[in-house]
């Protein structure tokens, strides 16, 4: 599927462009912000291709597309006004609260500069790297042209930050820069360092270096949003588009430098304080802890609480300790989709397994959790425990990240330091993590699903129909009966549906023989004649019936609900027994299948229709159980 076509698939699921507050993207999700969750339609979100999951957290409704997340946005953005300035959006009245409001503020924020930080991080670890190893000297111009592109999305973070705080809470975003541009001034910066005594008409200014920082900026554009709309409202519209600007300056640069500047940096200090307490206090429990709760913070969205903290980490100290014990999980949960692929028979698994850990190997970990590792459980449950593993090794190496960046192979640079140290322990430690995982997950298992293969079973049910059974001895020989006219009554009560119609390629063509299908309205299944069950399937979704006369019948309840694994269905017959027309052979939860997501449309097939001349339906609109359904001509 095409990424415009995908897109347009995705806004037409989430409600259409109207129903979109706002929408931002990370490494692999698009997070939106809808005006009404109950107008998105998940379960055809999910099951769209190009998809791999839709979560809701946080209040965003959140669509996992992986790695291409950067086209479908840009195409989203091609196709609909969503991306435009969310200023001359109409506004919602819906408001998260609590939690939820938290971390849809901070991923709203944060989630745009994810790709760009990683990349400006990478660059910085490989810097380190070149001087530690004294490939690079920091007096080269080389080294200091490079570390100017690596450094200055760090340096300039307040500058970010103020556009995309601002985009999210509706301000004027060049205003918010103007703010955010006054912190980083040469002239303040200027003051702060000569130590210079500073006040504002006699009030005393606490100077900080706002290099790098990320919470005063945020909270003085959220203030500033507020007080723009005030102004907005309060102004004529002949002098509001220049007044507004004026008085938000001359306001807000002030009274950030005054309250906000130093409120936020205390804060960042103090809790940048209580993680480095933390891993002070027990290394190895601390990073045990990271390492198995990492992805599990980041299914249910919560991590995001946490970024500011690694940032703020590295503004403060130069160093973070806290996120090298997160790496540990990534990899983790890379090992654990590493052990499906080599466990597991079914080769749909097996490949989107093998693609799944590539991409985990470079951080993008969605597509193996919500594609491999959670709908399994014990792989998911296997990684938690390789990322403790893994996490108390890097937490006890005291392994620091020198630079911000998402956990993976090519961000590995960021934890190299001055002289290597603790870089050792973080190899050990990813190492651990991705074999005590994958080793786990092959030992403890899975229910592994089924295979494409055996849905060819159902499509040879009518040949093997005869064969199936240990019971031969008990059942006619299809094959040495003369075929003859035979009259089929339906075996389920229901809404007649033409055969091209049912939504499986493999009923619809006709390939597995002449018939017709039904919509059922009661979830039971009996016997369309006398004769005998030659196939009793397993997994309980289907059967197959021979008549006296040599027809065979395959009632197969559903589209791919041999997934379901027999739940949901109760089956009252086995291989070889015999049955008169009306028997009840099968009764089943229609409410239930369909509330997993299925199909409930049942085709009735015979599934020897070669061996005839024709197979006429006779029936059409509603049907009731025993009623006259098709009619099978020898000649």
């Amino acid at each position: 599927m095409s990424q415009e076509k995908l897109a347009r698939e995705i806004v037409a699921r989430v409600g259409g462009e109207k129903n979109v507050e706002s929408l931002v993207h990370c490494a692999t999700r698009l997070r939106f912000v809808l005006k009404d969750d109950s107008k998105a339609d998940k379960a055809g979100l999910e099951k769209t291709e190009g998809v791999i999951a839709v979560k809701e957290n946080g209040g965003q409704f959140q669509v996992v597309v992986g790695n291409k997340v950067p086209e479908v946005y840009q195409a989203i953005g091609q196709i609909s006004h969503i991306l435009d300035d969310s200023s001359s959006k109409e506004k919602s009245s819906k408001k998260v609260k609590g939690l939820g409001g938290i971390i849809d503020v901070i991923s709203s924020i944060f989630a745009p500069l994810l790709g760009v930080m990683a990349g400006a991080g990478i660059l910085k670890g490989l810097l380190l790297i070149a001087n530690n190893m004294s490939w690079l000297e920091k007096t080269d111009t080389t080294y200091i042209i490079l570390y100017a592109a690596a450094d200055s999305l760090f340096y300039f973070l307040p500058l970010l930050l103020a556009v995309t705080t601002a985009r999210k809470f509706q301000g004027n975003m060049f205003v918010a820069l103007t703010i955010a541009g006054a912190l980083i001034y040469p002239t303040i910066i200027q003051l702060k360092t000569d130590g210079t005594p500073t006040d504002f008409f006699g009030i005393p200014v606490v100077l900080m270096n706002y290099s790098s920082t990320v919470i005063p900026i945020i909270l003085a554009v959220i203030v500033m949003s507020k007080l723009e709309k005030f102004f907005n409202k309060l102004l004529h519209d002949s002098i509001k588009n220049f007044v507004t600007p004026l008085f938000l300056l001359v306001l807000m640069v002030p009274l950030t430098l005054l309250v906000f500047g130093p409120f936020g940096v205390y804060v960042g200090n103090g809790i940048a304080s209580a993680m480095v307490a933390a891993f002070g206090f027990s290394p190895l429990l601390a990073g045990a802890v990271m390492g198995a709760s990492w992805q599990l913070l980041v299914i249910f969205g919560v991590h995001w609480g946490l970024v500011p903290v690694f940032i703020n980490n590295i503004a403060v100290y130069g160093k973070d300790g806290v996120k090298p014990a997160a790496t540990a999980s990534v990899f983790a949960q890379t090992g654990a989709a590493f052990g499906v692929m080599l466990r597991t028979k079914n080769k749909k698994l097996k490949t989107l397994a093998g693609s799944s850990t590539l991409t985990a190997l470079f951080g993008i970990t969605e597509p193996a959790i919500y594609g491999v590792t959670l709908p399994l459980k014990r792989p998911f449950i296997a990684g938690v425990i390789g990322g403790a593993v893994g996490g108390a090794i890097i937490g006890q190496a005291g392994t620091q990240a020198f630079a911000s960046g998402a956990p993976g192979l090519l961000t590995l640079p960021i934890f190299y330091g001055p002289g290597g140290q603790g870089f050792p322990g973080l190899i050990m430690g990813i190492a651990a993590s991705f074999i005590v995982s994958a080793v786990l997950t092959y030992i403890m298992g899975f229910k592994d699903p089924v295979d494409d293969e055996d849905t060819k079973t159902e499509a040879n049910s009518g040949q093997t129909a005869g064969t199936a059974s240990n019971k031969e001895d008990s059942k006619p020989s299809t094959q040495a009966i003369s075929k003859t006219d035979q009259e089929v009554l339906s075996p389920i009560e229901g809404t007649i549906v033409d055969l091209a119609e049912v939504p499986d390629p493999a009923f619809a063509s006709g390939a597995m023989g002449k018939g017709i299908a039904i919509e059922p309205t009661t979830g039971r299944v009996v016997a369309p004649f006398d004769g005998t069950v030659t196939v009793a399937f397993k997994k309980k979704h289907a059967l197959a019936v021979v008549s006296d006369s040599g027809a065979e019948i395959l009632v197969h309840v559903g589209v791919d609900t041999v997934k379901l694994d027999g739940q949901h269905f109760i089956s009252y017959i086995e291989e070889g027994d015999r049955v008169k027309a009306g028997d009840l052979l099968l009764e089943f939860d229609i409410e239930q299948i369909k509330a997993a997501g299925y199909h409930t449309v049942t085709p009735i097939i015979v599934t020897n229709s070669a061996d005839y001349n024709d197979v006429i339906p006779q029936a059409s609109g509603q049907v009731s159980s025993k009623d006259l359904l098709l009619k099978i001509h020898a000649s």
